[in-house]
C-alpha cells in the first residue's frame, strides 16, 4: 500500500471541494477528467499516455461520506489489475489532514515502470504534496 499525507490550512468542506468537484480537480489533478461525481457507483474513464503508452483509467467511485472519505476502484483497460485509493479528511477548523491511501498495486504487471512501488509512490506524492497543495495555498 502507498500512503501519502498532507496537511493544509483549509477547512475540510474546502479541501474536499478540490477533490471531488470536476472543475477543481482539473486544475490539480489530470485535465482531461471528462466528468466526476462523489456518487457511489459513478464511473469515469479517460485516457494518459506516457512514455507512448496508453493508460485508459477507469475509475468506479464505492464509497463516499461527505466531507470525510471517498474511495474508487483504479483499472486500467490496457492492462490488468485493479487499485483502490482513498482520500480520507480529518482535522478541525482551518487544518485538514489528508490522508490518500493506494491498495492493489501488487496486482498490476510489474514489468510497466509506471506500475513500480516508486513511480506510483512518486505520483501520488506530486500530485497530493505538490500540485493540491500549491492550489489550495493559492
Amino acid at each position: 500500500m502507498i500512503i501519502v499525507h498532507q496537511d493544509f490550512n483549509k477547512d475540510r468542506r474546502t479541501v474536499w471541494k478540490a477533490i471531488t468537484e470536476l472543475d477543481q480537480m482539473k486544475q490539480w489533478y489530470f485535465e482531461n477528467i471528462p466528468e466526476f461525481k462523489a456518487e457511489v457507483g459513478f464511473t469515469t474513464q479517460f485516457l494518459v499516455t506516457n512514455n507512448g503508452k496508453d493508460f485508459t483509467h477507469q475509475w468506479t467511485v464505492t464509497e463516499v461520506i461527505p466531507y470525510k472519505k471517498i474511495t474508487y476502484d483504479w483499472t486500467y483497460k490496457e492492462y490488468p489489475g485493479k487499485g483502490e485509493v482513498t482520500f480520507d479528511l480529518s482535522g478541525i477548523n482551518q487544518k485538514t489532514i489528508l490522508m490518500v491511501m493506494n491498495k492493489g498495486l501488487n496486482s498490476f504487471p510489474e514489468d510497466i515502470p509506471e506500475f513500480s512501488r516508486k513511480s506510483c509512490q512518486d505520483g501520488w506524492g506530486y500530485f497530493i504534496q505538490e500540485r493540491l497543495k500549491a492550489y489550495l495555498d493559492k
